[in-house]
């Protein structure tokens, strides 16, 4: 009779079963899930876009030259650490997947669940204790289901899953501790197409290390299904597992399955032992974990049959007899809640792992976004300012040039003039004051006292002496009678030619004008240079009497006359004709010869004949007493002044003859000389003039080359600010894309 009850069970399941099936007709755009995957689709274009832009930003901001002082080193350190933190999210996101982690006593069917969510017998399954280690079950992209043990690359097949993982199997090589990856194909199962991977563990009763499994496995965990026997309640293992995940994890999301209800299917105080089940449940969530409200605790409690769910769902070929045998009473009912289980979880999973996985993500995204455009925006404003001062100062520095340069032209021609007058007026002075001074040579030559003798030798060095002194003193004379007046021009010319040129200086260059005005070793020389001057002078100390035939001569006819005279050469040297060729130019020069030699023959010969004559006249006129007393008082005139031709005498003479040839000679070196001590003056004040041109030239050149580096300047502020408004509007711009992520996927 049992036995027809289970086939009429049975019998009525069978169309059910095609119509619950959800393997290749599930809509998987449609799925609460479905928002996991979108949002984590969404949530890494922006973080690609926010790497892309760091990665600008780090280039941007360590590209700045330090000179320019834009932006800091803790600017640019704040940059590289926020790029290295986008980097690290990125990886992060693309690791993130939602984890569902299956906890329970040993043999409350944690690993029947796993595959009856998963369509098909996948881990290892039976009585007592069976999963000996963690596994792990995440969708492949690939068609054939492996295997990976630990952090080893080696895909094994997922038949040998049995041997490694089961802890009945003579050949497993894991401990409870280990870690096996099983990637399960997403074309077989839906959940894991969007990204959810199942954590399968040993009986928490088994081994004491729960610590270490929930810091090892369970701190990324989404939600914790807690897998327990319908047969039995809650146990104390059960809840001090929770009670430390709980203190570990802020308000974890916690299933409970009550596995194995269908054992429940034909006792009489079924909806008692569920009702108490349920309470005791809901107690442990809300008034032991405090994870949940109550009314929400209602939807975390199922009554379910993994083993059940597992035989309708996996596919059987057709006209294949079912060895699974009858299902108990109630089974469409457990199976439903099965399904709403799934559901419940989906929608659970799916929003608490975008929340817990992408919410800190967003934020910091945020943050860091809006951290680097505050950098770039003191960047651009600190740009933007500097810009305007590098336009203002190049605009001065224009204008300052522009100033210079024409207040130099101007200078210049008033300096020339100025140069030019002084030049003039000094040599005016010295020509005059060098006039005066030849006027009184002869009290200048009257100085010299040194003792004289005819003698040749002590004349030539007399003479020599002479030139020395005269030298000296009318360069002595000159300077104290010019040199005063014309020094306090040319320091006058200088100083104004200074302050002038000053005032186009900047002001640390005024400094250095003082050793720009004179020179230490200027001084005005009077360059006479008596000794090459005199060098042809000739001297006459003979005794000459003043009464004497040539005397009266010079005296009546003058020197030169006489000489002519003398010489017999008046109206008898004959000129030669203009066109006279070369030998007639030799027979004027014998002419002239013969002419010289008559004439002073004649010019004798009528002398001593006009003596003659004179004497007679003189003779018959007065007697020969007035003329023997005439001759006595002749003679005696002419002792005397033999007499008196002493060396004195002949010194008197001698610097007469001295001072009257040196006044001839020096007469033509007054011009010389003032133009000479023009040039001088000239020469010095040009020197200054052309120094303080220097000084302002280099100043002009500064001024050039300011002018370059502001343009330059100007030109990379200016590029500076486009790239520091491209980045900042970037900024901005995602800034804004995280905000409208988070109100897309995370308050909604």
């Amino acid at each position: 009779m049992m036995s027809g009850h289970f086939k009429r069970a049975n019998s009525t399941v069978t169309k059910p079963f095609v119509s619950m099936e959800p393997e290749t007709s599930h809509n998987n755009s449609s799925t609460p899930l479905r928002l996991f995957v979108d949002a984590k689709k969404k949530i890494n274009e922006i973080f690609g876009e926010v790497a892309s832009h760091m990665k600008e930003g780090q280039e941007f901001i360590i590209g700045i030259p330090s000179e320019l002082h834009v932006v800091s080193s803790d600017h640019q350190e704040k940059v590289n650490e926020s790029y290295n933190q986008v980097q690290g999210i990125r990886e992060v996101l693309a690791r993130d997947h939602m984890k569902v982690a299956f906890f329970g006593r040993t043999s409350n069917g944690k690993s029947s669940v796993v595959n009856a969510m998963l369509r098909d017998k996948v881990l290892p399954t039976g009585i007592g204790h069976t999963t000996d280690c963690f596994l792990c079950v995440e969708g492949s992209d690939t068609t054939e289901p492996y295997l990976q043990v630990g952090d080893s690359e080696q895909k094994l097949s997922v038949k040998s899953v049995g041997q490694i993982a089961n802890a009945l199997s003579d050949e497993r090589i894991c401990d409870q501790s280990s870690f096996v990856k099983v990637c399960w194909p997403k074309s077989r199962c839906h959940l894991l197409q969007n990204d959810v991977v199942f954590l399968d563990s040993p009986g928490i009763d088994v081994e004491p290390n729960l610590d270490d499994w929930i810091d090892k496995y369970c701190m990324d965990a989404d939600v914790f299904v807690l897998v327990s026997n319908a047969e039995s309640t809650l146990m104390r293992t059960e809840k001090s597992f929770f009670h430390k995940v709980s203190e570990k994890l802020s308000k974890p999301n916690i299933f409970i399955l009550n596995n194995r209800w269908d054992a429940s299917a034909n006792e009489p105080e079924m909806e008692a032992v569920k009702k108490q089940h349920l309470q005791r449940d809901i107690e442990f969530l809300v008034d032991e974990l405090k994870v949940v409200t109550r009314q929400q605790a209602e939807d975390r409690v199922f009554f379910v049959s993994a083993k059940e769910a597992l035989i309708t769902r996996i596919p059987k070929p057709a006209h294949t007899p079912d060895s699974s045998g009858p299902l108990a009473d109630g089974f469409q009912a457990r199976l439903f809640a099965f399904e709403n289980f799934e559901r419940k979880f989906e929608e659970c999973i799916s929003h608490s792992a975008v929340v817990t996985k992408f919410e800190q993500h967003a934020k910091q995204g945020k943050q860091i976004v809006t951290s680097t455009q505050d950098i770039l925006d003191e960047a651009l404003q600190a740009s933007s300012q500097k810009r305007a001062t590098c336009i203002e100062k190049r605009k001065d520095r224009t204008d300052r040039l522009e100033y210079v340069t024409t207040q130099l032209k101007l200078l210049t021609g008033e300096c020339k003039e100025k140069i030019k007058d002084t030049a003039e007026q000094a040599e005016t002075k010295v020509s005059a004051a060098m006039t005066d001074e030849i006027r009184k040579l002869s009290l200048l030559v009257d100085q010299f006292d040194r003792s004289f003798h005819s003698d040749a030798l002590v004349v030539k060095v007399y003479k020599e002496e002479l030139q020395k002194h005269l030298e000296a003193g009318l360069g002595r004379n000159l300077d104290a009678r010019c040199s005063s007046a014309v020094m306090h021009d040319v320091h006058q010319i200088q100083t104004q030619m200074t302050d002038g040129m000053s005032a186009l200086l900047p002001d640390e260059s005024k400094e250095q004008m003082g050793s720009l005005l004179f020179r230490r070793d200027f001084d005005l020389s009077y360059r006479l240079d008596c000794q090459h001057l005199f060098a042809d002078f000739s001297e006459n100390v003979e005794f000459h009497f003043s009464l004497g035939f040539t005397a009266l001569m010079n005296r009546f006819l003058g020197p030169k006359n006489t000489r002519v005279a003398m010489a017999g050469f008046a109206n008898a040297i004959p000129r030669p004709f203009p066109n006279a060729d070369v030998a007639g130019a030799t027979k004027n020069e014998e002419d002239m010869t013969v002419a010289m030699v008559t004439g002073l023959a004649s010019l004798t010969s009528r002398t001593s004949m006009g003596l003659m004559i004179v004497v007679g006249i003189v003779w018959k006129a007065v007697g020969w007493r007035v003329l023997a007393v005439g001759g006595g008082l002749y003679s005696l005139l002419y002792v005397y002044e033999r007499l008196t031709w002493t060396n004195k005498a002949k010194e008197k003479a001698f610097k007469q003859q001295f001072v009257q040839y040196a006044s001839e000679k020096l007469k033509l070196l007054v011009n010389f000389t003032s133009a000479n001590l023009s040039h001088q003056i000239q020469q010095e004040l040009s020197g200054t003039f052309s120094r303080l041109c220097l000084e302002v030239d280099n100043s002009r050149d500064t001024l050039k080359k300011e002018l370059i580096q502001l343009e330059a300047e100007s030109q990379k502020l200016e590029a500076m600010m486009s790239r520091a408004k491209v980045l900042r509007n970037k900024a901005g711009w995602l800034d804004s894309e995280l905000d409208r992520y988070i109100r897309t996927y995370l308050q909604h």
